[in-house]
């Protein structure tokens, strides 16, 4: 990656988007927001590592994990801690790590800043 990365960032819920996108920024990335799979997959090309909330009613994010790792991308996954299940389905579609929203609402940009590295 040259320069400052570009990290796509798959959030329905508004609150959890602009938290997220502002992590993302403050870890010196640029952030490019899609609140559905067509306009996720559309970003695919044009980004370097994906975000995506896997709590969601607009989209699967199991599935937009797989579509990032086939673009070639790097994915981090956000979900509920106790939703065990869904953990385990987004790490097996790729994902490099599924974070607790606690863990990102805590520690939100170190956590990205260290993933980005």
């Amino acid at each position: 990656m040259g320069g400052e990365p570009r990290a796509i960032v798959l959030a329905d819920d508004l609150i959890w988007a602009t938290r997220l996108l502002g992590h993302v920024r403050a870890a010196g990335a640029l952030a490019v927001h899609a609140r559905e799979a067509a306009a996720f997959r559309n970003g695919l090309a044009d980004a370097d590592v994906a975000i995506v909330d896997l709590t969601a009613r607009a989209y699967d994010g199991v599935a937009a994990i797989g579509a990032a790792r086939h673009a070639g991308l790097r994915v981090l996954a956000v979900g509920q801690h106790d939703d065990l299940a869904l953990r385990k389905r987004a790490l097996e579609a790729g994902a490099e790590r599924v974070y607790a929203y606690r863990k990102l609402f805590e520690d939100g940009p170190a956590t990205l800043t260290a993933w980005l590295a």
